[in-house]
């Protein structure tokens, strides 16, 4: 189960969410089917629970979501894309990144 902070991301609320966002804002490209997808999801738990209000964890269900994963080139999941004022200015790709290296670099955007 999902962190409750943890917001699910479709075409109809990205741009409130994630554009419109005064916090930087990690997104998550994942499927279900997706191994690593299914590995890295209890991390990102840990990192919505440290950094609270500080940033904002979003998903996006590729399989759901195609317009969305279309728009940001997704070839690879799982791709975790970090976002501030709207721009992307980071990403990960794969689920070999820790909580802490996730933490470092919302901070950063801070």
């Amino acid at each position: 189960m999902a962190h409750e902070s943890i917001i699910n991301l479709t075409a109809d609320n990205f741009a409130e969410e994630v554009e419109k966002a005064t916090v930087p804002v990690l997104v998550d490209f994942w499927a279900e089917w997706c191994g690593p997808c299914r590995m890295i999801g209890p991390v990102l738990d840990e990192v919505a629970a440290e950094m609270g209000d500080r940033a904002k964890i979003c998903k996006v269900n590729v399989d759901e979501e195609t317009e969305l994963a279309g728009k940001f080139g997704v070839r690879s999941i799982p791709l975790l894309l970090f976002i501030k004022d709207g721009d992307v200015k980071d990403q990960v790709i794969g689920a070999s990144t820790s909580k802490d290296g996730l933490i470092e670099k919302l901070d950063a955007l801070a």
